[in-house]
């Protein structure tokens, strides 16, 4: 996510024409885009980060459905 809004930043930033990224190529901008887009594409999947916020989300919602079910960590409802 931080790399999708330093995308967006220098994106307004070049645009606007603020200090010195008015000098700035878009190359440079285009190649962070092409970066981020290999990362969530790619890189992320094959290490498996994908699945394991998946993994850690499914996890707190079987925890809260417990402590529901059970009445909180001292078992009394």
């Amino acid at each position: 996510m931080p790399i999708i809004l330093a995308i967006i930043a220098l994106c307004a930033l070049r645009f606007f024409e603020v200090w010195r990224f008015a000098d700035l190529s878009w190359w440079w901008i285009v190649g962070l885009m092409v970066f981020a887009f290999a990362w969530f594409e790619f890189i992320e999947p094959l290490l498996g980060l994908d699945k394991r916020k998946a993994h850690n989300e499914d996890e707190k919602r079987r925890k809260e459905r417990v402590k529901n079910s059970f009445g909180g960590p001292k078992g009394k409802k």
